[in-house]
């Protein structure tokens, strides 16, 4: 969507350059670990969101963004200036800058992370104002200008149960997540995993508030369903139907 009165010159410009270009080739699923951790909760849903995008026939990718270096935005407004070589797209460069790129080829994009105080980990987030602020011209009504429509889903995980998150207002914190990517992509779901396992011994860490049978016993009962749910999204991301 690109918004009512930009200029021509911009409509031809930049933005279009970057529009996607489709064949009959798979579909690319782009997953984004928000997460420190590679190998435990966050990663491990990502990885079977991955599986049954895999299972659909589409080709996919896992990127975990603590192997790279990157800031949020610098807001520098170089995607915001008419005419200008960025318009529409980051003009910042670092590690992130090729997984930008990556957007135009990809039908889906499925983020990741931990709640860590309320809100995802700083790399999600900073990751987020560069994914989005470039696609969001300051239009009235509010517009994208993504010049294609992606599939994207959103994975929380976090340590507290169901209803901690909402006594703790997660739920605006992802509610507002989803608008945004909605607004900029056209079509957003998200997956909570709630009250996980956090470490491999509780006995060597100073953890008195949490109950590790308790939690041994979620993560050996619920989380196979969470794994199963992300197992779904995958698929019904990457669907064609």
């Amino acid at each position: 969507m690109i918004a009512a009165g930009q200029p021509n010159s911009t409509r031809e410009g930049n933005v279009l350059n970057i529009a996607k270009k489709r064949g009959e080739s798979a579909l690319k699923v782009m997953a984004i670990n928000g997460s420190p951790r590679k190998k435990w909760n966050t990663a491990t849903l990502l990885q079977k969101s991955l599986e049954g995008a895999a299972s659909q026939g589409a080709a996919t990718e896992l990127i975990h963004l603590y192997d790279l270096n990157f800031k949020g935005c610098v807001s520098c407004f170089a995607c915001k200036t008419i005419g200008g070589a960025s318009y529409g797209r980051c003009a910042h460069k670092d590690d992130l800058t090729p997984v930008l790129e990556k957007l135009p080829e990809t039908d889906v994009l499925i983020l990741g992370s931990p709640i860590y105080f309320g809100s995802v980990t700083g790399e999600m987030q900073s990751f987020l104002e560069r994914l989005q602020f470039p696609f969001l011209p300051y239009a009235d009504p509010p517009s994208s200008l993504c010049p294609g429509k992606i599939r994207t889903g959103f994975i929380y995980t976090m340590n507290v149960d169901e209803s901690m998150s909402r006594q703790f207002g997660f739920d605006a914190r992802i509610a507002l997540n989803e608008f945004f990517l909605k607004l900029v992509f056209e079509n957003s779901e998200f997956l909570c995993s709630f009250d996980t396992y956090q470490f491999d011994d509780y006995s060597k860490v100073f953890a008195p508030r949490w109950d590790s049978e308790k939690k041994a016993k979620r993560r050996a009962e619920v989380f196979p369903e969470d794994c199963r749910r992300a197992l779904e999204m995958g698929k019904r991301l990457a669907s064609n139907g």
